[in-house]
């Protein structure tokens, strides 16, 4: 530790639990000790700012707390907002069938094998290409498109046997 740094290291440890105290009134505990840890890494960053005075000192790095207090709290407003967009597009994009609808396509799916009904719920239902699916199963676009055939074959003949007489 350098003799420039003493004196941010004697106002931290004489201000920490005020600080602290501070934070944790207006976020809770669980927040709290991150914020602290960030006034410090801030007031690290800023020590050539430190004023002289022991008091100074200290409304100094309250003043630094309350900065890394508003950034948390921007960052959480932003984060709901973020949150709130996907909720709403989600409701909007994806309201789910009645629980029955499609539940014999969704029987002959489970009843492929396991890397053939993958390969056709990341087509189908990620809506995937078939050459990205085949990118995310890690086997040549090749190979896919053959299994996704195979895939479509087998289905269409399951449903062809479900399917009622008229």
């Amino acid at each position: 530790m350098t003799s420039r740094d003493e004196p941010l290291t004697r106002a931290l440890e004489s201000s920490a639990s005020d600080l602290l105290a501070y934070l944790e009134r207006r976020v809770g505990a669980d927040d709290a000790p991150d914020l602290l840890g960030e006034t410090m890494v801030v007031a690290w960053r800023r020590v050539k700012e430190l004023p002289p005075d022991d008091e100074r000192a200290r409304m100094w790095l309250f003043g630094i707390a309350r900065g890394t207090l508003l950034n948390h709290s921007r960052g959480q407003r932003r984060r709901w907002a973020l949150a709130d967009r996907i909720r709403l597009q989600v409701r909007e994009s994806a309201t789910a069938p009645p629980a029955d609808e499609g539940a014999e396509v969704r029987d002959a799916i489970d009843r492929l094998e396991p890397d053939l009904a993958e390969l056709v719920r990341l087509v189908h239902w990620e809506r995937l290409s078939v050459a990205d699916a085949a990118d995310l199963l890690g086997i040549p676009a090749s190979t896919a498109r053959g299994r996704y055939q195979r895939a479509k074959d087998q289905l269409r003949a399951a449903l062809r046997q479900e399917a009622p007489l008229p």
